[in-house]
């Protein structure tokens, strides 16, 4: 009898893109459908970023390019890890990936063995366990929350440490909570893993530049910390450049020289005219770069507005990325129509349904208490949107 293997059964789906789908769908049917669901700026590449690619191409950047991407966007990476974050990596401790996903999936697979238990917090983005999962390894999830702000403490990570823990996932600002780990949390788990040999940390820093703190705070900055840990970051959400699929790993040279084994293996090198866009984007102007944070940090002070004056939702303040995560748990067990809403799941199905807007339920991301939506989209789209779900929670009755 034909079958999937075992390894592929034991994968869910991105429940992100599920939603994204089902509400592509409803629009090809003519519905009008506002999409909070999906991760991804609505701004074009910047010009200078494109007149790059367009340069490449007539330049005959045509060619595949070298397994761990081209020595000029190495060097710039490694360029820009030292002049904003302090960080000192040869271009040789760079490695280029389609994507910031393949970085972390590429990294997981080079570190975790059969058994090994990766400590992943909870809300998570919905790849991470998936991906341990894929590689053989258990994830460990622990449980952060509304009340501290989704942010495992140093006592947490301790507490779920075992002599099978190999890895901690971290991503900061966070996807799905917009969660920022301040220096001094980040020094006090990095104390942690410090006290355990052969623990090694992703920090997942694709949402650092949209960040309204001041300041993006890498754990890898902490005496000892670099040897630890794997950054992982891109060019998809700080450069609007999502489709352009490059992301980076900067990390030990004995991890990026595996990873590159690995990566030589199952795509080869990234593609050489993204590449050469994501060059421009590391070497050129930064003002694109700060008038999209600035755009998105405006949007996040209205949809937090929006959001709080809705009966039954609690909502926190995010401090980066462009998502809100609302505890809407004081809907579970209410109906309308005889449809009752019992998951976040449920919720998110429900304002798709009834108020065609999309968004994703907690369940996904490890939180069945709360729901995501992605502001990563127009001013009169939130607003828009906001009126819809406060309209359609309104209906619901217990």
């Amino acid at each position: 009898m034909a079958k999937l293997s075992e390894r592929l059964n034991r994968l869910a789906p991105s429940a992100t893109l599920v939603m994204s789908q089902k509400s592509s769908e409803m629009r090809a049917q003519g519905i009008d459908v506002i999409n909070l669901s999906v991760g991804e700026p609505d701004f074009n590449t910047p010009d200078g970023i494109k007149e790059s690619a367009k340069q490449a191409i007539d330049d005959n950047y045509s060619k595949y390019s070298p397994v761990p991407g081209y020595p000029g966007l190495r060097k710039a990476i490694a360029e820009k890890l030292q002049r904003e974050n302090g960080l000192t990596y040869a271009p040789e401790e760079i490695l280029v990936s389609n994507g910031a996903k393949q970085a972390v999936c590429n990294t997981v697979m080079a570190l975790i063995d059969d058994g090994d238990e990766v400590i992943i917090p909870a809300p998570y983005w919905v790849s991470y366990p998936q991906m341990v999962k894929l590689a053989g390894g258990t994830p460990v999830i622990v449980p952060t929350g509304f009340g501290q702000n989704f942010k495992m403490t140093a006592a947490q990570l301790e507490a779920a440490i075992t002599p099978a823990t190999r890895m901690l996932i971290l991503c900061s600002p966070s996807n799905p909570t917009g969660s920022v780990y301040s220096r001094q949390e980040l020094e006090a788990l990095a104390q942690v893993v410090l006290a355990h040999d052969d623990l090694f940390v992703i920090a997942d820093e694709i949402y650092e530049h949209i960040n309204y703190t001041g300041r993006h705070e890498s754990i890898a900055q902490f005496e000892g910390m670099k040897d630890r840990t794997i950054i992982i970051n891109g060019v998809s959400k700080a450069y609007a450049m999502t489709g352009w699929r490059i992301g980076y790993m900067a990390a030990p040279l004995w991890i990026v020289k595996g990873c590159n084994k690995l990566q030589g293996q199952y795509t080869s090198g990234p593609c050489s005219v993204s590449q050469k866009a994501a060059e421009a984007a590391y070497t050129q102007s930064q003002d694109c770069v700060e008038q999209m944070r600035q755009a998105f940090e405006r949007r996040r002070d209205l949809i937090v507005q929006l959001a709080s004056d809705i009966p039954g939702l609690e909502v926190n303040k995010p401090e980066g990325a462009f998502y809100l995560f609302p505890k809407c748990s004081s809907y579970y067990g209410s109906n309308f129509n005889g449809r009752v809403i019992n998951t976040s799941t449920d919720l998110a199905l429900y304002l798709l349904e009834e108020a065609h807007v999309a968004t994703v339920g907690g369940d996904a991301f490890g939180d069945p208490e709360c729901f995501r939506m992605s502001y990563a989209t127009s001013d009169d789209n939130i607003r828009e949107a906001m009126s819809r779900i406060r309209q359609a929670l309104a209906q619901l009755k217990k």
